[in-house]
């Protein structure tokens, strides 16, 4: 019988200095420590990839905007040198005013400088162009960011695709966070690869009263209000983002090697190997959830050979849920 799913993060964490950055190129962002057991390694090798089996999902329209990351210090590394793949569930065009998931959370000890590996949620006002605007709230391994392949709790925000507008974290203004909350931006926290189940359920959604982006920790006894993002910050999704999305990302060096999206496994190696988006839910205009309607969910996977996502099944324990990811080591 498998153990019972535990959250290891009602212990005490210790929190970890940003140190150092560089831009990265990728897609919306997971939690880890120093002491973090290695990855399993995924049931494929990269030469010997399978073939989606018949009836597997495939990938829906061929575009997702992309953001730029914070600009690189000037001069140190090509931007353009840096690419970014995802495995994304996100809405068709419409008006959503948040969204909520359990999402699972692994360990990347063996991530290293230039690459960066993620899950994160997010609304954005769906244009491409300059004109793309983002909010994302989740969990990445970022070493450039961090000076460590840790995995860490981060914000993004955006109004311009090319990072010239917003950033990480609190390295600009922008993110409120609240007063003395336990998990702030930038912190890391450490799950082993060990087979149990790590998550944090977060949610993202409008103040009906003052229109902010309010982020919550959802998966203790009580909520607990994490901060918000001013509604001043990206008046594009003022009224309902366009549209929202449950992400699992990575960025790495043009001909290089890939970083493991997720927890290395590919979506169909299942529960306690491939990692998951669960309780998939979106909020109304009165920060109300409710379910996502299956027809207005669209499935996105930029490089399909390397990383993938499952099916959203219908009418499980765990709500509205995907699998996601793929191996480290494969040719960029």
């Amino acid at each position: 019988m498998a153990p019972k799913n535990k959250n290891p993060y009602e212990r005490k964490d210790c929190f970890i200095n940003m140190m150092g950055f560089v831009a990265i190129i990728g897609l919306l962002c997971l939690f880890h420590s120093p002491h973090c057991g290695t990855l399993a390694e995924s049931t494929y090798a990269c030469d010997n990839l399978p073939i989606l089996q018949k009836g597997a999902t495939r990938a829906g329209p061929p575009h997702i905007q992309l953001a730029r990351r914070d600009k690189r210090p000037s001069g140190e590394f090509d931007d353009d040198n840096i690419t970014g793949q995802y495995a994304v569930w996100q809405t068709t065009v419409g008006k959503y005013y948040g969204l909520q998931a359990k999402i699972g959370v692994w360990a990347h000890p063996n991530q290293v400088h230039l690459q960066e590996s993620g899950a994160s949620i997010a609304v954005n006002n769906a244009k491409r162009g300059s004109s793309f605007s983002t909010l994302q709230a989740g969990f990445h391994v970022l070493p450039d960011l961090y000076n460590n392949s840790d995995v860490h709790f981060f914000t993004y925000w955006t109004r311009d695709r090319y990072g010239s507008t917003g950033c990480y974290n609190l390295r600009c203004s922008g993110f409120v966070p609240a007063d003395g909350v336990v998990l702030v931006l930038g912190k890391a926290v450490g799950p082993p690869y060990d087979g149990e189940d790590r998550y944090i359920t977060i949610s993202l959604h409008t103040d009906p009263n003052t229109g902010n982006w309010l982020l919550y920790r959802k998966d203790l006894e009580k909520s607990l209000f994490l901060g918000h993002f001013p509604k001043e910050l990206c008046p594009e999704l003022n009224d309902g983002a366009p549209r929202a999305a449950f992400i699992g990302f990575v960025s790495y060096p043009k001909n290089g090697t890939t970083p493991a999206m997720g927890s290395g496994h590919f979506p169909e190696e299942g529960e306690r190997r491939a990692t998951y988006f669960k309780n998939m839910t979106l909020f109304d205009s009165n920060a109300k959830p409710h379910d996502p309607i299956p027809s207005i969910m669209v499935p996105l996977m930029s490089k399909r050979d390397y990383y993938r996502i499952s099916d959203i099944p219908l009418g499980t324990k765990d709500g509205y849920m995907f699998y996601y990811g793929g191996p480290e080591g494969c040719s960029g």
